[in-house]
This record gives C-alpha cells, sequence and structure tokens, in this order.
C-alpha cells in the first residue's frame, strides 16, 4: 500500500513532490496544477489547502 507523505523534492514544503510520487507523474506536472489552482481561487483556497495537505502529510 502506498504511503502519502512529503517529499525530498523540496520547493516548498514538499507537498507537490509527495503527490507526484503518490501518483506517479511527474512532479511539475503537480506543480503547475497546484499554482493554477492557488490563481483560479484567487490565491486564498490554493494556499489555504496546500497548507492543509502539509499538515496531514507531515502527521503520516
Amino acid at each position: 500500500m502506498k504511503k502519502l507523505g512529503l517529499s525530498n523534492n523540496v520547493v516548498f514544503l514538499g507537498v507537490c513532490g509527495g503527490f507526484a510520487k503518490y501518483f506517479d507523474v511527474d512532479v511539475t506536472l503537480v506543480r503547475i496544477i497546484c499554482a493554477l489552482i492557488t490563481v483560479l481561487s484567487a490565491g486564498v483556497g490554493g494556499i489555504i489547502a496546500y497548507l492543509i495537505c502539509y499538515v496531514i502529510m507531515k502527521n503520516n
């Protein structure tokens, strides 16, 4: 069973790298999707989602 956790491939906290590793996709694609979500939600939704993911992934 795969474990969703933070990655050592870090730009900022390692959340995108962790998702890329878990779903076996390129980390650049995950970072682009994360950036798009942040921009399209006027920054607030994307940043809050990123920080929540960080807290959840850090505890795993």
